[in-house]
């Protein structure tokens, strides 16, 4: 679903990168890892002859190792070398995580949780157990629902619930962090509550009665197929929905009042819609509006009369108040027949408020849970960077108020640019501890996210990518020019698809920054997207382009590809963490790019300039982990890890607030 939909609809949840499983296997051919590992040579044998004639220059005046070296011991390599070089943070991060936990236990009470409200119920998880608790008893008197180490379930969570509308049966997803597929629940409530069923390998799922539920299917990050199920006595499973095309990407909501559930098939650029009725669910899906290159829309329903949000017309745009940084809708409405909508807003350093908006007064209330706000020393300025083409290119900073010499304080810069998604500005506890350290932040919303509508992510992707990097460029210089910071301290953050344009702009205009952090990074994007046995290349061709079937697009890719650009000179320090498991940025590609770029600096290092010294690259592999997830306490081990890179690379005291 587009980022400016979300203030007024729940409907679709976009995949946002493309990118297969790394776990795929491969023909017997060491040609990549020649490319990856330049100290790895091929013993003399008859089965590489004419691979050792390809690479004669390559593997000249190297000592022969053994040709079992495989995928693996890549792997394993590399991981050993990381140890050793996180060794030299262990104690920062460790004054890290303790200082993180403790940001975080502030405000543990305003931070996102897995609970929704249902007739007279509360649903909420905790500690692996579904319980619920109705309205005005108290905590001790909750019923639990579900144990998911009765189910054998470890390091698991609950990921989203779903209640039938006459209470009678819960489903609910179940998801590990190193995986992206997750098993549906069924669970008969009642005063003896019992699980009835499992559902593998499901993505969205909406009650249509109690007792059918309707569900879609997610194989290798596709979803295509649309089931109807039956429970009790007489179960009966069919399929009544398949997308054909596989660029468009197939998931169901329940519209507010509970009246249809829709069928939501999306491309990156277009949209097509199918309802099905829930007072009668067996009926086939009725189309609202056949797909149209170019128009997306979603619907809604209430009082008998549909709502229909599109991008078709003037101005081909969706619409949310300015004020907002983070909007995210209550997962389920108190009740369906309310014409209140409750929302919570927020920012990278305020955590979540929520409020009310009377739809028929047209009144906010803020629903105010702590007396004063958590950041009274906090200044946020909106500012507009000039790109090179002219285009003003929005930029929200934030930075503690009276902050002296403010030119030598360190700026982190954050950046996604892709997908028509917005910047991630959600509360996060570790931003507002580096605001009281005297950080400053800076979010450039570049040209590709959806920050300012569809036109903004038109003119970002495809054969506009390149504008994205000189936007971001753009945007890095010119609080340099205001005075934020300078070039010796400052970093750059991005996670995923943010990758390529920094990547990118490490290979285009390296003096910029001092560190990078990369989560989950694309950086070998000319591979993937002429591989179409990976499961979301057809689906990302609206983005990319095709290179495999137009060499205009081939060329282009090339010119901005991080993996293809890197050259010698001069690059500043990075840590990458990825995910073993991750179906979406294949391993191998992070893996190849960390090895050449290694390659390039250590061929540099006596030819580097001088006073800067030898950059850092480190390679994090989580063992077991899917795209980016991570539990709790890993994923406060990896922040922790991250700002002690940060602090030691720019020269950072990580023992106290900044002078």
């Amino acid at each position: 679903m587009h980022q400016k939909a979300k203030f007024f609809l729940q409907t679709l949840k976009f995949s946002i990168a493309c990118f297969g499983k790394c776990t795929q296997k491969q023909p017997r051919d060491h040609r990549h890892l020649i490319d990856c590992c330049p100290w790895i040579n091929v013993r003399k044998c008859h089965s590489f002859k004419s691979l050792q004639n390809k690479c004669k220059k390559l593997m000249s005046g190297r000592n022969i190792t053994s040709w079992r070296f495989s995928y693996a011991d890549l792997l394993n390599t590399e991981q050993e070398n990381t140890k050793s070089l996180l060794i030299n943070y262990s104690d920062s991060m460790e004054r890290f995580k303790k200082k993180i936990e403790a940001f975080y236990d502030k405000y543990l009470l305003t931070l996102d949780s897995l609970e929704i409200r249902f007739g007279d119920f509360i649903y909420y998880e905790e500690d692996g157990c579904i319980l619920r608790v109705k309205l005005g008893d108290g905590i001790n008197n909750c019923e639990v629902l579900l144990r998911l180490e009765e189910l054998s379930l470890y390091n698991a969570f609950v990921e989203r619930i779903r209640i039938s509308p006459g209470e009678e049966y819960m489903a609910a997803s179940i998801k590990t962090s190193d995986s992206e597929e997750s098993m549906c629940v069924i669970v008969k409530l009642g005063k003896c509550p019992k699980v009835e069923d499992f559902i593998p390998n499901v993505f969205s799922f909406e009650w249509a009665q109690d007792g059918i539920l309707l569900y879609t299917c997610q194989k290798n990050l596709r979803c295509c197929d649309v089931f109807r199920t039956s429970f009790g006595n007489k179960k009966y499973t069919e399929c009544i929905y398949t997308e054909q095309d596989p660029r468009f990407f197939v998931d169901l909501h329940c519209t507010r009042d509970k009246s249809f559930l829709t069928i939501n098939s999306n491309s990156k650029t277009t949209s097509e819609v199918w309802l099905v009725d829930c007072h009668q669910p067996w009926d086939p899906p009725v189309l609202v509006q056949k797909r149209s290159p170019g128009v997306m829309y979603h619907i809604e329903h209430r009082n008998r009369e549909l709502y229909i949000l599109t991008n078709d017309g003037e101005p081909a745009e969706y619409k949310l108040p300015t004020w907002a940084c983070a909007c995210q809708l209550d997962p389920q409405p108190q009740d369906s027949g309310s014409d209140a909508c409750s929302f919570q807003l927020s920012s990278p350093v305020h955590p979540p408020r929520r409020f009310l908006y009377m739809l028929g007064k047209g009144s906010l209330y803020e629903q105010a849970e702590q007396e004063e706000p958590i950041v009274t020393d906090c200044h946020m300025a909106r500012l507009e960077a000039k790109s090179k083409d002219g285009t003003l290119v929005p930029v929200t900073i934030f930075y503690k108020r009276n902050s002296e010499i403010i030119q030598k304080k360190p700026l982190l810069i954050h950046v996604y640019g892709a997908y028509g998604i917005d910047l991630n500005m959600n509360f996060k506890a570790e931003n507002q501890m580096l605001i009281e350290d005297g950080w400053i932040l800076a979010y450039c919303h570049v040209r590709g996210g959806g920050e300012l509508g569809l036109s903004w992510h038109a003119s970002g992707c495809l054969n506009n990518k390149l504008n994205g990097l000189a936007d971001l460029e753009a945007c890095i210089k010119f609080l340099h020019n205001l005075g934020f910071s300078e070039p010796a301290s400052t970093a750059l953050t991005a996670y995923s698809a943010g990758g390529v344009l920094a990547g990118a702009l490490c290979n285009t205009n390296p003096r910029l920054i001092r560190a990078v952090v990369l989560q989950a990074p694309f950086l070998d994007i000319l591979t993937t997207m002429l591989d179409i046995q990976l499961p979301l290349t057809s689906e990302e061709l609206e983005e990319w382009g095709d290179p495999s079937s137009d060499d205009k697009y081939m060329d282009y890719i090339k010119s901005y590809c991080p993996y293809q650009n890197i050259r010698p000179q001069t690059y500043p320090s990075i840590i990458i963490t990825a995910y073993e498991n991750d179906q979406r940025v294949p391993l191998k590609g992070i893996l190849k790019y960390t090895q050449r770029l290694r390659r390039v600096i250590m061929d540099q290092k006596h030819n580097r300039d001088h006073g800067r010294k030898i950059p850092k690259i480190i390679l994090d592999v989580q063992t077991g982990g899917s795209h980016a997830a991570a539990f709790w306490e890993d994923s406060i081990i990896e922040v922790a890890k991250h700002l002690a890179f940060l602090y030691k690379e720019l020269g950072l005291d990580d023992t106290g607030p900044l002078n």
